[in-house]
């Protein structure tokens, strides 16, 4: 196990992973902050702090269930058909209905946080919130509903990067509670951070457009899908790699120039 997660490819794993969950985790973060704010000053410390490790709890048995799905890969049907040929098992069924989730739900954030970025802020504002017990509550369903692409990322950044699925469930796990860690001890500069760069949330999820096309790939890699006579072939996560960290360059580039251009003297 250690010598797995100390591999070249865990690590970068691992670490775009972690980036990607707080990056994402963002607008959690401001939802969280939302609910507990209704709360007297003295609880909305406690209600943060319980609502995020009650949600990491939630992400772990969530995976776990996920990672359960995608062990079954034994086919139970084949489409052999003159053109198209595909053995579906329910890890392709999950990895293709992942990636098109993910490209879908990426898709819709981004234009969402263009045209209306304060829509679902409004709407959780207008609900009542009087208790400690509410604001759990309603902290642990709002991340329930940014779990599925946060597990969906994870699933896409691991699978396959070890036979056995118990290691890339670790990692995942690793990888949540880091995320959730850093959101409980940073919440507020993470998130000012991201209020001045708001484009380092958009690359985030431009990121999972990416992922989600990948889990596509996957799926039918391992579901040995043909079209044509032409196998479909699993997309090396180097690529992916380097694609973040070429994209993550640029924009510390951009972040840099700008800020020598505002403390550039006006002539």
């Amino acid at each position: 196990m250690l010598d797995f997660l100390l591999t070249t490819d865990a690590i970068m794993a691992l670490l775009t992973l972690t980036f990607l969950e707080i990056i994402l985790g963002i607008d959690n973060i401001v939802f969280i902050s939302i609910a507990a704010n209704k709360l007297p000053i003295e609880k909305r410390a406690k209600a943060t702090n319980i609502g995020l490790l009650l949600a990491m709890l939630q992400r772990i048995i969530l995976l776990f269930f996920v990672s359960f799905l995608i062990g079954l890969s034994k086919p139970f049907y084949i489409l052999d058909t003159s053109w198209l040929k595909v053995a579906v098992s329910w890890q392709a069924i999950i990895l293709f209905a992942g990636g098109l989730f993910l490209i879908y739900k990426s898709t819709s954030e981004i234009r969402e946080k263009v045209e209306s970025p304060q829509h679902d802020e409004n709407q959780l504002k207008s609900k009542k919130i009087t208790s400690l017990k509410q604001a759990i509550v309603q902290i642990m369903l709002i991340d329930f509903i940014f779990s599925i692409d946060s597990i969906l990322t994870a699933v896409g950044m691991t699978n396959n990067l070890h036979p056995n699925h118990n290691y890339n469930l670790v990692l995942m796990i690793i990888a949540v509670v880091i995320s959730i860690g850093i959101m409980i001890g940073f919440a507020n500069p993470i998130r000012k951070f991201i209020d001045v760069h708001p484009s380092m949330q958009l690359l985030g999820l431009a990121f999972l457009i990416l992922i989600g096309f990948m889990l596509i790939t996957e799926a039918a890699h391992l579901s040995d899908t043909q079209f044509f006579g032409e196998t479909v072939g699993a997309i090396p996560k180097g690529y992916l790699y380097f694609a973040i960290a070429f994209s993550l360059f640029v924009e510390f580039l951009n972040v840099r120039i700008n800020k020598k251009r505002d403390k550039k003297p006006l002539l």
